[in-house]
């Protein structure tokens, strides 16, 4: 005897002796974070004619049966399977049930289903929507299970809240990428993505994910307009609404969905016949070594932007002219100005601000090809010798001592004649007739890898401790602008091509 066609929403727990007949939205591997990501089957989304969403699972040891006739999109008959009650905290849909293949399930595509299904469906939410999502605990509709990616393991620690998951639509503004070539490890994708009322969120890929949508930024003609994404998860970090990719995330751009196709169309009606912005796509070019003599050509020769590069040489000399460490802003890391009787941070606008001692030192640094004037602050002297400023100080300075005026600890004047491998910040600074010195963000050990350029956004913490006009601001790496088809060109003698990843 046939089995009964009925629909998603008459199954009841237990195992079923029905049919029904489903679409196949969307599927992706399920790992066991808890197991080294053992691979422990894969989980889908199914919808029926009557647009009930309910998800799906196939344990590893049956996936040989199934795998290979899996396609998205394609609608299917299913019969002989069980059906189980979700997690509550691992729901993936608002259905509170679990379809479960078994070894009596038969999944076998249909061409001519008996009632139309919609081709696809999601659950889009505004932003103030996602905001409440963020902050609740509460036990809502699509959690996710604690699955990972199959290059990326993600932990999701569960206490009083669950990992509460949604759909997005919006304008893509921006994108910017970690990713390299070849893809190195913890690769990253940040896209920026404009939403109802003009506000904007940022959403997060890691690895795999973030490789392929880099490739696929790439080897797109054009510039997306739209970007759908499925399953994910919004976060509150630092008072903004993130959202953060996980293993069931799958991303479609402009008219690749028909929701992403209408709101394509109302953006295009919405266009003022402005010329394009510059190229989608952003991206970190690998860091390049660089001789002195090419490092100072570079900032004569070339435009204005922000860049790292490695360079090697000797400490020719420490010059203390400027003293070897200075008085910061406990906030700002600002150099204060002395009074009488009190510290005054002019940045912060404090005339009672709490000082912290901050290395600043300056070197002259030659290799064979020329010498330059670099300047190391905080972090990176303190690393290299595991002191801190003010731990020297107390070894040189006795009571009511000025630590700026009295001559560097012998571990500073002992860098002279030391060769070391530096990691340059060259900034917009460095591009100015008040150029004197570059930089120095890192001092690689001796056999140390360069560093792999890291997400930062714009207006990271500064770290420099700048004290005058003549050094950079900022710390860390920064990006570089992909442009003329996925490569960042630079001026100068060296003609040298900073390229990021191209497919």
């Amino acid at each position: 005897m046939a089995n009964v066609l009925v629909l998603l929403s008459d199954l009841q727990s237990g195992r079923s002796s029905s049919a029904v007949e489903v679409r196949l939205l969307r599927f992706w591997e399920a790992r066991n974070v808890r197991r080294s990501g053992e691979l422990m089957g894969v989980d889908m989304l199914l919808l029926d004619s009557q647009s009930t969403m309910i998800p799906a699972t196939v344990n590893v040891n049956r996936l040989a049966t199934h795998l290979t006739n899996l396609e998205e999109g394609s609608v299917y008959s299913l019969t002989g399977f069980e059906v189980t009650r979700c997690n509550q905290n691992y729901r993936l849909s608002d259905s509170s049930l679990l379809i479960r293949f078994t070894d009596s399930t038969s999944f076998k595509k249909v061409t001519e289903p008996a009632v139309p299904i919609p081709l696809e469906s999601f659950r889009f939410r505004n932003y103030s929507e996602m905001l409440g999502l963020a902050n609740s605990n509460n036990q809502l509709p699509g959690n996710a299970p604690l699955i990972t990616s199959s290059d990326y393991i993600y932990i999701y620690i569960y206490i009083s809240d669950s990992l509460l998951l949604t759909d997005l639509i919006g304008e893509i503004t921006a994108v910017k990428s970690t990713v390299t070539d070849p893809p190195q490890d913890k690769n990253r994708v940040m896209a920026t993505i404009k939403m109802d009322n003009d506000t904007s969120v940022t959403m997060s890929l890691f690895d795999a994910q973030a490789v392929k949508i880099h490739d696929q930024l790439e080897q797109i003609g054009v510039d997306p307009r739209v970007v759908v994404a499925t399953s994910v998860n919004p976060k509150i970090v630092g008072g903004r609404l993130f959202l953060n990719a996980i293993s069931g995330t799958h991303i479609y751009f402009d008219k690749q969905t028909d929701a992403g196709e209408r709101l394509f169309y109302r953006l295009v009606e919405r266009d003022t016949g402005l010329p394009p912005v510059a190229p989608l796509l952003k991206s970190y070019a690998k860091m390049e070594k660089l001789s002195i003599s090419e490092l100072n050509d570079f900032v004569v020769t070339a435009t204005s932007q922000e860049i790292d590069f490695i360079c090697a040489g000797k400490v020719t000399g420490v010059k203390l002219d400027k003293g070897w460490c200075y008085v910061s802003c406990s906030k700002c890391f600002k150099k204060l100005q002395r009074s009488v009787s009190s510290l005054t941070c002019l940045s912060c606008n404090n005339t009672s601000a709490v000082g912290v001692l901050r290395y600043r030192v300056e070197m002259s640094i030659a290799d064979e090809t020329g010498e330059g004037l670099f300047v190391a602050f905080d972090g990176v002297i303190a690393k290299l010798h595991n002191m801190r400023a003010h731990e020297a100080a107390n070894l040189l300075a006795g009571d009511d001592v000025n630590p700026e005026k009295t001559d560097a600890p012998p571990f500073v004047r002992g860098m002279e004649g030391k060769s070391y491998t530096f990691q340059v910040k060259v900034g917009p600074y460095n591009f100015t007739a008040n150029h004197q010195s570059f930089t120095i963000s890192r001092i690689l050990g001796e056999g140390e890898r360069a560093p792999q350029p890291e997400f930062v956004e714009d207006g990271g913490d500064d770290d420099n401790g700048d004290d005058n006009g003549d050094d950079n601001d900022g710390a860390g790496l920064v990006r570089r602008k992909m442009k003329d088809g996925g490569c960042s060109k630079s001026a100068g003698p060296s003609a040298k091509s900073k390229k990021a990843r191209k497919a």
